[in-house]
């Protein structure tokens, strides 16, 4: 067998930091691309002359492709190389990214999001796999430490460039400034990049892949129109409906199937299971942050996009700087106490944040945000890799396409839980708040202000359920321990042998 199909021996001669390198730039432009996109609709919308609603489909519809697709991402890297699958999505991606450059309407500009998305949705599940396949697991901490930067910097970045690009240039110049940094991606792919992942071959299950993607399409269509439309839309009640039943009858077709497209068995061993647990809690309370400040900094404080990038700068890159610090810490310690510390210094500055005012400074409001991404740094990376290191290297591919599908679906269920708080609460507090000064909205100026008061309230509500989910996240993090490498007698990642655990695997 050639070195292309084969990875145990040449384990040993690889270089992993080219390979590495490759894929984190790859990563880092498909981050870069989504967090560049959503600063950049409004423009989009005047240039084109179509609504919010119709606009809001370039986000969602990446949102729905990379969903659905990352399921997939464990029969894709079982099925072809590194090289291959690779250099296919960073192709796909730069496909993509020319044909949003050149578009010259609406649903072309579409249908470049789509190609982009399948792209995509391929990267991260696969970078994280290469991780665990060319670093042993005491030094797995560190590496996606390195990881973070790229995924933190893009988002970082990325509203601040694209609240300067729109202001100053055509939108399109967003898709042409990164179609080189892909095309150049996928041509060092070309010469730098070698396999390093095990090929099983396994079969395709097309009624798997059909129940795949009607039950994570479903559910997360159903919850990012729900914060939108409400939860009593009768499109969102019938899409999270069809979506959760298909959803059953994937995970049921998995477990019974002799070789399953998304292995749940996973969730046998404990620390992978409580570290999704802890990590699908933080993402929905990171989005807190990610969707409510800038509504907070833009339609109730007046600041720019520009501006409201700046602010939340700082906070980025200072998680960034600390990812790979914290990777280094996890190594030597093990996740609980970056978690535990993490997760307390998150609690406490969500919880300032739910007492927002009108006249709260610039500077106040960079500090807290600061102090937030802080917090942070110390928790996304180190409960995934420890979950990720409970498992048997069989498992790996399954194991970081259950990771990022679980998140994908938590991000959605977060905006819309956050979204709605947010938007019942406004409601609310703007009712009783009219109806004790006597303000209608026929007295324009009185009932604008009254307006702003209320989503005030309501920003603050949805941060405080916000800062209830990261209590929770923290309690759950006293659990948390450093695990010992899986082998297929250790169900449980426990460090100790159960003959009988896994039959049936």
């Amino acid at each position: 067998m050639t070195n292309e199909n084969t990875v145990d021996n040449a384990k040993v001669q690889i270089n992993p930091i080219p390979i590495v390198g490759v894929i984190i730039l790859g990563a880092f432009v498909a981050i870069l691309n989504q967090t560049l996109m959503n600063v950049a609709l409004p423009q989009i919308m005047n240039k084109l002359e179509i609504t919010a609603n119709t606009a809001q489909w370039l986000t969602t519809v990446f949102m729905l492709v990379n969903g659905v697709l990352i399921p997939v991402t464990a029969y894709l890297m079982g099925r072809f190389t590194t090289r291959q699958l690779f250099i296919t999505a960073m192709t796909l991606f730069s496909i993509g990214t020319l044909v949003c450059g050149v578009a010259p309407g609406f649903n072309t500009l579409v249908a470049g999001r789509v190609i982009q998305a399948a792209g995509a949705g391929i990267l991260m599940p696969l970078m994280t796999n290469v991780i665990l396949s060319v670093f042993p697991i005491e030094k797995r901490g560190k590496a996606m430490g390195v990881i973070g930067i790229a995924m933190i910097f893009a988002p970082a970045i990325g509203p601040t460039l694209s609240g300067w690009i729109v202001q100053n240039y055509s939108w399109r110049v967003l898709f042409f400034m990164i179609l080189p940094i892909g095309i150049l991606d996928v041509i060092l792919a070309i010469f730098l990049l070698k396999n390093v992942t095990e090929r099983t071959f396994p079969k395709p299950d097309v009624l798997g892949i059909i129940l795949s993607t009607i039950g994570f399409g479903g559910i997360l269509y159903g919850f990012s129109t729900a914060g939108n439309k409400g939860w009593t839309n009768a499109e969102v009640l019938v899409t999270l409906g069809v979506g959760i039943v298909a959803l059953l009858l994937f995970v049921w077709r998995q477990l019974v199937h002799d070789d399953p497209m998304l292995e749940f068995r996973v969730f046998r061993y404990w620390m992978f299971s409580l570290s999704t647990i802890i990590n699908i809690i933080i993402t929905m309370a990171m989005f807190a942050a990610m969707i409510l400040v800038p509504i907070y900094l833009q339609n109730i404080r007046g600041f720019t996009p520009l501006e409201s990038g700046l602010l939340l700068l700082p906070g980025a890159i200072l998680m960034g700087i600390m990812s790979p610090i914290t990777g280094a810490i996890f190594d030597k310690i093990g996740p609980r106490w970056l978690a535990v510390v993490g997760l307390a210094i998150t609690v406490i500055t969500t919880y300032m944040f739910a007492n927002l005012t009108d006249d709260m400074s610039y500077l106040t409001l960079i500090i807290m945000y600061s102090a937030r991404m802080f917090g942070m740094s110390m928790l996304m990376m180190p409960i995934m890799t420890a979950g990720l290191n409970a498992l048997p290297q069989r498992w790996n591919a399954h194991g970081t396409a259950m990771v990022n599908t679980i998140r994908q679906v938590a991000g959605s269920v977060g905006t819309a839980l956050l979204i709605t708080v947010m938007t019942n609460q406004t409601k609310a507090h703007l009712t009783e708040m009219a109806k004790e000064q006597q303000v209608g909205p026929q007295m324009k100026a009185q009932f604008a202000h009254l307006t702003n008061e209320a989503t005030i309230y309501g920003l603050n509500d949805a941060f405080l359920v916000a800062t209830g989910m990261a209590l929770l996240a923290f309690i759950l993090a006293f659990f948390l321990r450093k695990p010992k490498p899986a082998d297929d007698l250790d169900p449980r990642g426990t460090g100790k042998i159960e003959e009988k655990a896994v039959k049936g695997n």
